[in-house]
C-alpha cells in the first residue's frame, strides 16, 4: 500500500513546496500551511475510521451504534453518572439520549438507579454484562492507542493529551468540567 503522506516523520512536510518554487515567502507558508493542515486533517479521518471500526463491529453484533458506545464508556468511565451530566457530556438531546438509554437498560446493560440526595435524579450504572461490553468496546481502542504511543514514543504523551484538548470546543470543555464536578461528588460520598 502506497504511503499516502510520506515519511512518518516528515509527514506535514510531505507536501510542501520547496525554496526554489515561484512566489513569494508569505505564499510559500501559507502553502505550508495549507499542506500541514489538510494533512493532519486526513490523519484525523483515517485515525478516527480506524479507532471505530473495532467499536462498530462489536456493536452491530447487539444493534447499537456509535451513541450506545459513548452512554457506554462515560457510564463505565463514571458510574453513577446522572442523566442530567450525560445530556451534557453528549450534547444530545433528551429524546436521543433517552431512545439509547431504554435500549441499552432492555438490553440488560444499563441500570439507573434513583440519587439518594435528590430524588429526582436518576444515576447510571453497568450492570455485569454491561462491564463485559464497555470492556469489550475498549479493548481494540486501547490496543490502538497503545500501539501508536508506543511508535510516536510514551515521553510524547503529555503533548498529544495537550493537542486533542485543545481541539474540544468551549461546549466539550464545559461537558468535561461536569466529569470533573461528577468526580468531585463521587469523592466526596
Amino acid at each position: 500500500m502506497t504511503d499516502l503522506f510520506g515519511p512518518e516523520t516528515d509527514c506535514c512536510m510531505a507536501q510542501a513546496p520547496s525554496a526554489t518554487d515561484s512566489g513569494s515567502a508569505g505564499t510559500r507558508v501559507a502553502t505550508v500551511r495549507t499542506a500541514r493542515y489538510a494533512n493532519m486533517q486526513e490523519l484525523l479521518f483515517f485515525a478516527y475510521r480506524d479507532f471505530t471500526a473495532g467499536p462498530d463491529a462489536i456493536l452491530s453484533e447487539y444493534g447499537f451504534g456509535r451513541a450506545h458506545h459513548r452512554v457506554l464508556h462515560f457510564v463505565h468511565r463514571w458510574p453513577g453518572l446522572t442523566v442530567a451530566d450525560l445530556l451534557e457530556i453528549l450534547g444530545i438531546t433528551k429524546q436521543s439520549l433517552a431512545r439509547v438509554l431504554k435500549q441499552l437498560i432492555d438490553a440488560g446493560h444499563i441500570e439507573q438507579k434513583t440519587n439518594v440526595r435528590d430524588r429526582r435524579q436518576r444515576e447510571l450504572y453497568l450492570t455485569d454484562e454491561g462491564e463485559n461490553l464497555a470492556a469489550a468496546l475498549s479493548a481494540p481502542q486501547w490496543r490502538l492507542i497503545e500501539q501508536a504511543l508506543h511508535a510516536a514514543g510514551t515521553e510524547h504523551y503529555d503533548a498529544i493529551v495537550a493537542f486533542l484538548r485543545r481541539m474540544i470546543d468551549e461546549d466539550g470543555r464545559l461537558a468535561m468540567g461536569a466529569l470533573e464536578d461528577h468526580r468531585r461528588r463521587s469523592e466526596g460520598d
